[in-house]
């Protein structure tokens, strides 16, 4: 499989709405937004807020997204040295491709130099992320109790967190 991971921008509106959607749909224990919410969306919304996010996209070579996540740096004076993975989501056919750990890696390769660690919160059931996550580097730190409503039952999240600053798995 061919594709290349780059940062999107405004071409990419209609590629980042297929894959959001899909992702909010199919997965909404995966995701703090709601598909309802994010079909009203416009793509002027998505513009600014590919302006704040770094969205980051697997592209295919006909322009559609195997995968996608973002990143989100703390911008306040205490915790500027902070930053998050957030929307990750690989289309079902290109699981188990690499698509997954290639789209964290360059995350995490964007990040070097503009935090020291970078966070994230992974649905406790999900374990093919959490492995990914670990394998990175990531470490679990807690877990936030009933964090999701979805679909009549209450959804605990993992927090985890990696050191840009150490050695993956080094906490001292």
């Amino acid at each position: 499989m061919t594709y290349s991971v780059r940062r999107l921008g405004a071409d990419d509106i209609a590629a980042y709405r297929s894959i959001r959607h899909e992702a909010l749909v199919n997965h909404p224990e995966a995701f703090l937004s709601s598909a309802e919410a994010f079909a009203k969306t416009t793509d002027v919304e998505i513009a600014r807020m590919f302006e704040t996010l770094a969205v980051f996209g697997a592209v295919l070579p006909d322009g559609s997204l195997a995968g996608m996540n973002a990143f989100l740096q703390n911008e306040g004076i205490k915790d500027r040295h902070r930053g998050w993975m957030l929307q990750v989501y690989v289309r079902p056919e290109h699981r188990g491709t690499g698509v997954s750990r290639a789209l964290c890696e360059h995350l995490i390769d964007h990040a070097k130099g503009k935090v020291i660690q970078v966070h994230l919160g992974v649905w406790a059931e999900n374990e093919p992320a959490i492995r990914l996550y670990k394998k990175l580097g990531f470490e679990i730190y807690g877990t936030e109790p009933r964090y999701l409503y979805v679909n009549g039952r209450y959804l605990d999240e993992h927090l985890m967190v990696r050191f840009l600053d150490k050695a993956p798995g080094v906490t001292e």
